[in-house]
């Protein structure tokens, strides 16, 4: 869920860290609830005070989820979790190295599928999911990972690699239909099923 703080000017502001000071409102991580809760009203009936919704407010939060999780791979690549190339990439998930695969959305479809067939069939034959990622362009992952034409990129068990997952998902749920990468079918991507989206689609205030 995406909390919101109303600032002094009366202003709705998206508090993502969840830490802005203030009486807060919850409303579920997806564009259609987002959407829905402006058309209500919801974030006045809820604050009980008038705010101010910036017609762009959606496309912003966009902007922010996709920055922040762009920042938790480089945070995961800070840490050791994230190996890149594709000979490199394969031998990690030959290993069984490898929890996440990340391919660029610009990516070969060739490529792009024989990763994501090995990784399946290897995850799959040890009774493990196969989160794979195709969200950002290679020019993306270059430079959150601060590598050169990172097209590929496995990455390791962690906290930060479970942290990256669950941003880029909540930006997945947040973009533009249009903004969509399309990927493949013989790529094999798949959600990387973080869990089951929250069905509540009111707001809720802070407890």
């Amino acid at each position: 869920m995406i909390r919101f703080v109303v600032d002094p000017g009366g202003r709705l502001v998206p508090d993502l860290a969840r830490r802005l000071p203030g009486r807060g409102v919850w409303v579920t991580a997806g564009r259609s609830e987002l959407l829905a809760a402006i058309k209500r009203d919801a974030f006045a009936k809820s604050l009980k005070t008038s705010v101010k919704i910036d017609k762009d407010l959606i496309e912003n939060i966009e902007v922010q989820l996709a920055a922040e999780a762009r920042q938790m791979l480089s945070l995961a690549n800070k840490a050791g979790l994230v190996t890149t190339g594709f000979s490199k990439v394969e031998a990690a998930l030959e290993g069984g190295h490898a929890t996440v695969l990340v391919t660029a959305c610009d990516a070969s479809s060739d490529s792009a599928g024989k990763l994501a067939r090995k990784f399946t069939a290897i995850r799959g034959a040890a009774g493990q999911n196969a989160p794979i990622l195709r969200d950002f362009s290679g020019a993306e992952l270059s430079l959150a990972i601060g590598g050169s034409n990172v097209i590929h990129a496995a990455l390791a068990g962690g906290a930060l690699t479970r942290r990256f997952i669950a941003s880029t998902e909540r930006w997945r749920r947040v973009r533009h239909p249009s903004s969509m990468p399309e990927t493949p079918d013989e790529a094999g991507a798949s959600d990387p099923s973080t869990g089951p989206p929250a069905r509540n689609l009111d707001t809720q205030p802070d407890a």
